[in-house]
């Protein structure tokens, strides 16, 4: 895993730590040597890296200060990473927070967990350090500004509000809390009423053309929408053999 570590300068490093935004990142990682290479090439780009190698070491340093995004093992000692991206997901406080999980657990099933639970990237071992930083930047850059298009846009339909700016979703005039994924899901969606999205123009548009994508991670987040906008769940309509598309009949 180290070997994939490409060697720089000094003043490479400098250069683009000079020219890269500095966020805070915190990285949990309980194994020392993908610790060590996670931290260092985030660290080359810019990023404020603080490290820590369990769940509960984890949670406890987001309470002090909050990260800018957290890069997250699955397989942690004491508390795993699943237990750890709900906990923060349930938190009014923390559920902003994005989170890229990082585990060698790479079957279909384990992403699907992953999404379920409310990740915003799912990378897995071994990696890239490359796609590894393109990743990270990719989650810091939507979430930092996922509605620059229409801030200040609000789509009716039916009984749904969304505000776009406001990352806001309504049901009747009861607010709906969505995960990141969720929300973009259902904008995506909701913007074009009647037009048929492929399962896989739908990740494209919410997560970009290199997401490892399969049928069932999508299906995952529409029938988490389905089920926390209740009555409005009906607005979203499966058309067998191709995706799914939002009724023009709201």
């Amino acid at each position: 895993m180290l070997e994939a570590v490409q060697t720089t300068g000094v003043a490479e490093r400098e250069t683009g730590a000079e020219t890269m935004a500095r966020e805070a990142i915190l990285l949990v990682e309980d194994e020392d040597d993908i610790q060590e290479l996670v931290k260092y090439n985030l660290e080359r780009e810019g990023y404020r890296v603080t490290a820590v190698g369990t769940g509960e070491a984890a949670l406890q340093e987001v309470a002090r200060r909050q990260p800018d995004l957290i890069v997250l093992d699955l397989m942690l000692p004491d508390l795993d990473g699943l237990t750890v991206c709900k906990r923060l997901k349930a938190d009014p406080e923390t559920k902003g927070i994005p989170v890229a999980m990082l585990t060698a657990k790479g079957e279909e099933p384990d992403i699907v967990t992953g999404l379920e639970v409310g990740a915003d990237e799912y990378i897995t071992k071994p990696f890239s350090p490359r796609v590894l930083v393109a990743r990270i930047r990719a989650v810091l850059r939507r979430c930092a500004s996922p509605d620059t298009d229409g801030a200040e846009t609000v789509l009716r339909r039916g009984d749904l509000m969304i505000n776009v700016g406001r990352h806001e979703v309504r049901v009747q005039g009861r607010p709906v809390s969505l995960t990141y994924t969720e929300f973009r899901v259902l904008h995506v969606l909701a913007q074009r009423p009647g037009v048929v999205f492929s399962r896989y123009q739908i990740v494209d548009a919410v997560r970009g053309e290199d997401y490892p994508v399969t049928d069932r991670s999508v299906d995952v987040q529409i029938v988490g929408l389905r089920r926390k906008l209740g009555s409005c769940g009906r607005y979203i309509e499966t058309v067998r053999g191709v995706g799914y598309r939002f009724r023009t009949d709201t």
